[in-house]
């Protein structure tokens, strides 16, 4: 059939998909679509500066490191910071005239810290093979395959290039930090300030916490006061959320054990275990070799060991699944052994994704292993030999493997590393290949055991989850308001649990945990909106309202409340003391109108100016080395604790027996520390646009 009158045929279907999709469009473009316009360019995952962050680039990186066992939210989130700062120090780069030339970059790429020098170094000898590297990378420039040039170029390349600009850049900063005479004179004069000063103190835990009401209107003053310490850099939005347990109930876990039970004569009959559990679903794997029963980690072990051979304890509860323990066998066994061995490999696992792979024959493992069995029985050593054959990680250290516990290896190796006598040498299969190995050592002794373990998971039934669904969906479908919300869940008995300063791109929400999906409908949805359908938020039901839309800049007072209510109370109750109890201009005259005595401290020092009952205030220690006031009273004063009056009765200078040059280095020490912060002041500087909530 030809092209055309296949469109003929399908013509009529086209036309309609047109229309319905004009019709979609038209419907939801105020509603679904608020977010972003459908049909405009979604493939910008965010702008830093201008600077686009391309989504499909940023999905190749995520899928590139995916394999290295860290979650998906968490990389997307680690890839995303890292992004945003290369970003905004390429262009810090850009403005300073930096860059890696091609002379930089080759050096870089074949010097000791190559980042190549993993995939070039001699197993054999530790020594980067510089010309290996170099023919690899000129093979690769010349190759075609561009999606392997850009793989190279971003696990490789692009870090380097990144790390050198950043040590060019740190290098710029820290050439000019200096400290000036002046700064190491002042700093070695702080240090030996000390002060004798006397004084009258009232704490704020003498008025009561009752007697000072804090207004929402002062609440907000103070803040403005202090915005940046209280100012968000980005929204967040606050919910209520009642939960609908959907986890196994009693009648579940009744089934479970029951069918458990009812495969206990036929698990009691095998005699062949291995199998047995072939055929038959367990939680816990079979492992067919002996443990030390201090090894064993079951929760009623020393109940299961007492009973014979061929004997079966259970069932039993342990966490969520229901056990039956069949003994299967006991002898003595050493507590740890030592072993050598040289593995010829048929597979390998990854140590990231976890998965298993051929990567040679049997019969070619087979004849790998006789060329090593002919080297050692001809006399080589035994490293030499495992160093250029073995395939483990620990060629390098002759094979060895120190004093280990029974059940840590593969069973067919610990039969041979336990029941084998110490000297004892062969060659044994698994299911990574052909070991050959030696019996280094043995230590201790105590009784093992094989045991078999027939686990079935307690899981929920359809009825249990449709129980807690439609009651979460009741609940939703009645709940039109936060009135209702609230009291209907007061029907059912059921607490109304917050949860607050939930940002876009969150993935968990504090009491729930990993809550991707309500997240997003939270952002969707505006203050007093509920789900009008129940979320499954791991085992529970949420029905959720918005409570809160706090958008950047100051929260609203109550939000900052919990923070800030405090720090006012303090400032009326100082008022209050200053204005009703503060009488009199000597310090003996305050201490009679507070009801209080003077208190004399020696030896304040300026440099670590701590006072007793007071802990460190730093206007307490201000107004002690402040020299226009010696010998006279402060005016009242409010610190962070109390409100105190303060007489420096002497300020002098201990003997000071610090080096100058050290306090020198001290100084442009804590000014190189200060260059970890400047990301972070780059950062709240730079415009960022964050559009990952659309995607992910």
């Amino acid at each position: 059939m030809s092209v055309i009158q296949r469109i003929r045929d399908k013509g009529a279907w086209i036309v309609f998909g047109i229309i319905a999709l004009a019709l979609i469009a038209f419907i939801l473009q105020d509603s679904s679509f608020r977010r972003g316009n459908m049909f405009a360019n979604t493939n910008t995952l965010g702008k830093v500066n201008g600077k686009a962050i391309d989504r499909t680039e940023f999905e190749e990186k995520v899928a590139m490191y995916g394999g290295r066992g860290m979650q998906r939210e968490q990389l997307i989130s680690q890839l995303w910071t890292s992004e945003v700062a290369n970003i905004i120090m390429q262009q810090e780069y850009d403005k300073l005239g930096l860059s890696v030339t091609g002379k930089e970059l080759g050096e870089i790429l074949f010097s000791e810290n190559s980042p190549f020098r993993r995939e070039f170094t001699d197993p054999q000898t530790g020594e980067f093979k510089v010309d290996d590297a170099r023919r690899a990378f000129d093979q690769i420039k010349k190759s075609k395959n561009s999606e392997q040039k850009q793989a190279i170029y971003r696990m490789y390349i692009e870090p380097a290039i990144q790390q050198a600009l950043q040590t060019k850049y740190q290098a710029l900063l820290q050439g000019s930090m200096y400290a000036p005479k002046w700064m190491v004179e002042k700093q070695q004069a702080d240090d030996n300030a000390v002060a004798s000063v006397s004084y009258v103190y009232v704490p704020y835990t003498s008025v009561s916490d009752s007697a000072v009401k804090v207004s929402d209107d002062e609440i907000m003053a103070y803040a403005k006061k202090h915005s940046k310490e209280y100012e968000k850099e980005e929204e967040s939005r606050g919910i209520q959320y009642v939960l609908f347990d959907a986890s196994a109930s009693a009648a579940d876990s009744a089934a479970t054990l029951k069918q458990l039970s009812d495969q206990k004569a036929e698990f009691a009959s095998a005699t062949d275990m291995k199998a047995y559990f072939g055929k038959t679903q367990s939680e816990l794997p079979y492992y067919d070799s002996y443990i030390s029963k201090k090894e064993i980690k079951q929760k009623y072990i020393d109940s299961i060991v007492k009973v014979p051979v061929g004997g079966i304890y259970g069932p039993y509860l342990d966490e969520s699944n229901f056990v039956l323990a069949k003994v299967i066998g006991e002898k003595s066994l050493p507590d740890s052994a030592k072993v050598r061995h040289i593995l010829i490999a048929t597979h390998q696992q990854d140590p990231q994704s976890g998965s298993v792979a051929r990567v040679r024959e049997d019969s070619t493992a087979r004849r790998i292993m006789d060329t090593v069995e002919m080297e050692l029985n001809a006399g080589k050593s035994f490293d030499s030999v495992c160093a250029k054959y073995s395939d483990d990680g620990n060629k390098n250290k002759g094979g060895v493997y120190d004093y280990f516990t029974t059940g840590r290896m593969v069973p067919t190796f610990n039969d041979f590393a336990f029941e084998k006598s110490v000297g004892s040498k062969g060659v044994i299969q698994t299911e990574y290949g052909f070991h050959y190995v030696e019996v280094l050592g043995q230590k201790g002794s105590s009784p093992a055991y094989k045991i078999a373990y027939l686990a079935k998971a307690i899981n929920v039934s359809n009825e249990t989850d449709n129980a807690a669904l439609n009651a979460a969906s009741q609940f939703a479908a009645t709940s039109k308001d936060k009135k209702t919300f609230e009291e209907n869940a007061a029907k059912l008995s059921k607490s109304v649990l917050p949860a607050m300063d939930i940002k876009e791109n969150d993935y968990n929400i504090s009491g729930l945990g990993d809550s991707r999906s309500l997240v997003r409908w939270i952002y969707e949805h505006s203050t007093g909106d509920i789900t009008d359908q129940p979320m499954r938020v791991g085992d529970k039901y949420v029905v959720a309202i918005v409570t809160a839309v706090i958008k950047p800049g100051l929260p609203p007072a109550g939000i900052l409340r919990p923070m800030v209510e405090q720090f006012v109370r303090n400032e009326k109750k100082a008022k209050q003391i200053i204005d009703t109890k503060f009488k009199g201009s000597t310090l003996e005259a305050l201490a009679s109108s507070t009801a209080t005595s003077v208190q004399k401290i020696d030896s304040l020092q300026f440099s670590n100016p701590f006072i007793p009952g007071i802990g460190n205030d730093p206007k307490f220690s201000g107004a002690s080395f402040n020299k226009s006031i010696l010998g006279k009273v402060s005016d009242a004063i409010a610190g962070t604790s109390g409100v105190f009056a303060v007489r420096p009765d002497n300020i002098f200078a201990k003997a000071g027996t610090e080096d100058p040059n050290a306090i020198k280095q001290n100084i442009i020490q804590a000014q190189r520390m200060a260059l970890y912060r400047g990301m972070d002041a780059l950062r709240k500087a730079a415009v960022i646009k964050d559009y990952r909530s659309k995607f992910y």
